[in-house]
Formats: structure tokens, sequence, C-alpha cells
């Protein structure tokens, strides 16, 4: 299974989704976010329909990138009800962004 990848037409429709939404920002060239990409399709396997996760090639969606400060890669935007409620540079461990998205699946903000 392959993430659902966002370009600058299709963020409107899923930032503006109710619930958490994770958009990860990264590139081809990337090697952290080569690993990044298993971990989160792992993750949108195991929450299914109830937690969007997508993905944005920065490269190819500059604007898209620039609109939420991206200045490393990979960088991870996690949204509650369309908002960015919190930002991850860098490569983490998986648990680190299921305690994240359980924080705001379960309203523990």
């Amino acid at each position: 299974m392959s993430l659902q990848e966002i370009t600058e037409a299709g963020y409107p429709e899923f930032a503006g989704r109710p619930g958490v939404a994770v958009l990860e920002f990264g590139a081809e060239w990337c090697p952290p976010c080569k690993v990044l990409l298993p971990i989160l399709e792992e993750l949108s396997q195991e929450y299914g329909e109830t937690v969007a996760i997508a993905k944005v090639d920065a490269d190819e969606s500059p604007e898209l990138a620039s609109r939420f400060g991206v200045m490393g890669l990979p960088t991870v935007i996690v949204f509650n009800d369309g908002q960015p409620v919190d930002k991850l540079v860098g490569l983490r461990p998986k648990g680190v962004y299921q305690t994240i998205i359980e924080r705001y699946r379960e309203g523990n903000i």
C-alpha cells in the first residue's frame, strides 16, 4: 500500500477533513524520508480510515512546503480538525508519531 500523494491542488480537501490528519513533507533524494515512508504506511494501515496520512514531495510542491515553513526533510505536520497542531522535523521512531496521533484522537491536547 502506498501513501496518498498531496499536491497544492489537493491540499484543501486533505487538511479540511475532520479528525486527525498527518502530512509528511519529503523528497525522492532524502534518505531519512525513505526510512520514514514505511513507518507512515504502517501507521496508515493500523489506523485505517480514522486517521488520514499522506505525503508531499517538497520539490514538486514548494509553495505548500513554504506555507508550513518546511526547512528540513522530512517534516511531519499533524492536523486536528483542519488546523496544524504539531510539527516534527527529522526522522523519529514510530512510537513518537503514534503518541502524537493518539493525543489528538483522544482529545488529550
